[in-house]
C-alpha cells in the first residue's frame, strides 16, 4: 500500500495507537510531535524501529518547519492541541490561541498537498459543555445538538471554544474533512491525568482494606477502548459517506457511576479496598454519553472490548511500563 499519512501529535496516546495499527495495515505513516506533552518513551522508540514510518519534531506554530515536510500526503490526523485541566486553568489563553493558530496551519499546509483525500480534526465531547449547562441537552448526546458556549469569562471555555471554532474552520476549510468528537477513550499509555489509570496506581499502591479518595462518583460516563477507538478511526478515513461528517467516537453502553469505575479497578488490582466519596469536580457534567447512531450506521461498527477486559489490559501495561517501574507518569 502506498498511501501516505500524517499524524500530528503523533507521540500521543491516541497518536501512536493509531500510527501502530496504519502500520500494520501496510500504510506509510509519518509523526509529527513536539514533546510539549508526549515524551520520548520505549514505546515511540520501538515504533520508530518498524519499517515505513518517519517521525518529526516540529512545532506546529511555526510555518517554516511545517512547510519543509512533503506535499504527497492522502491523509492527515491532526491530534495535537493544548489539553488537560492544569493547562487550561492555568493557561487560558495559551490553549484557546495556539490550538486555534496550529488548526489554521495545518489547514494551510493540507491545502497545499497533490492528493489529499481526507483531513481527520479530533475535536472533543467538551462542545456540549455550554449546551449542558444552558440547555436541556439530550442524553445520550447526538452530534447535531445545537451547540452553547459557557460563560466567556471562565478558563475551561477556552479549550471547549478552541474546538468549536476548530470545528468551524474544518466546515469552512473546503478541505475533505470529517471531525470527530472522543468520549472518554482510554487505554495503555495514555498519561496518569485520566480517572481509570490513577484509580488503578491507587489500588496498586494500597494496602489491604484502605480507603481511597473519589470525586464525582455518581457522575456518569461511556468509557471506549483505544482499539475500539482506532478501529473507528480507519474506518472513518476510507468511508467516503464520512467526508464533511461531525462524527461522535466512543461507546453508548454502558453507562457508568465513577463509583462502578473505581470498583472495577479495585477489582482487577485484587484488593479489597474502600471508597471516600469526595465533593463534585468543579465544571465536570453529571453525565456525558454520546449518541452513537450516526457512527455506528456510517462504519458498521459498534465497540467491541468491555469495560472489563479494557481495564485489565489497561492494568497490566501500567503495572509492566509504569507502577512496577517508580515512575510518575507515563508521558
Amino acid at each position: 500500500m502506498n498511501e501516505k499519512i500524517l499524524i500530528t501529535g503523533g507521540a500521543g496516546f491516541i497518536g501512536l495507537h493509531l500510527a501502530r495499527r496504519l502500520l500494520d495495515e501496510g500504510y506509510q505513516v509519518d509523526l509529527l510531535d513536539n514533546f510539549a506533552r508526549a515524551v520520548d518513551d520505549k514505546e515511540l522508540k520501538d515504533i520508530l524501529a518498524q519499517d515505513k514510518i518517519n517521525f518529526y519534531n516540529i512545532d506546529l506554530l511555526a510555518t517554516d518547519q511545517i512547510n519543509r515536510l512533503a506535499t504527497d500526503y492522502d491523509v492527515i490526523f491532526h491530534l495535537a492541541a493544548i489539553i488537560g485541566v492544569a493547562h487550561v486553568m492555568d493557561y487560558p489563553y495559551d490553549v484557546l490561541y495556539k490550538n486555534i493558530n496550529m488548526l489554521g496551519n495545518m489547514i494551510d499546509f493540507a491545502r497545499k498537498q497533490d492528493k489529499l483525500s481526507r483531513f481527520l480534526f479530533a475535536s472533543t465531547s467538551e462542545v456540549y459543555a455550554g449546551t449542558l449547562k444552558h440547555f436541556d441537552l439530550p442524553i445520550p448526546t447526538p452530534e447535531a445538538t445545537p451547540l452553547a458556549v459557557t460563560n466567556l469569562s471562565y478558563p475551561r471555555t477556552s479549550y471547549m471554544l478552541s474546538k468549536i471554532y476548530g470545528e468551524a474552520l474544518c466546515q469552512q476549510s473546503g478541505l475533505p474533512f470529517t471531525v470527530f468528537r472522543p468520549h472518554n477513550i482510554y487505554g495503555p499509555r495514555m498519561g496518569m491525568a485520566h480517572v481509570i489509570p490513577e484509580q488503578l496506581r491507587n489500588a496498586h499502591e494500597a494496602e489491604e482494606g484502605d480507603r481511597i479518595d473519589v470525586f464525582s462518583i455518581n457522575h456518569t460516563r461511556c468509557f471506549c477502548y483505544i482499539d475500539d477507538a482506532v478501529e473507528m478511526l480507519l474506518r472513518i478515513m476510507v468511508k467516503d459517506d464520512c467526508e464533511g461528517r461531525t462524527l461522535n467516537l466512543g461507546t453508548q453502553n454502558p453507562e457508568l457511576k465513577i463509583k462502578e469505575v473505581v470498583q472495577q479497578c479495585f477489582s482487577v488490582v485484587g484488593k479489597e479496598l474502600f471508597i471516600d466519596e469526595r465533593p463534585e469536580t468543579p465544571g465536570s457534567p453529571s453525565r456525558r454519553v454520546p449518541d452513537m447512531t450516526k457512527t455506528s450506521s456510517l462504519l458498521g461498527y459498534e465497540s467491541q472490548v468491555s469495560i472489563q477486559s479494557g481495564v485489565v489490559k489497561t492494568y497490566e501495561w501500567y503495572r509492566k511500563n509504569v507502577f512496577d517501574q517508580d515512575l510518575e507518569n507515563a508521558f
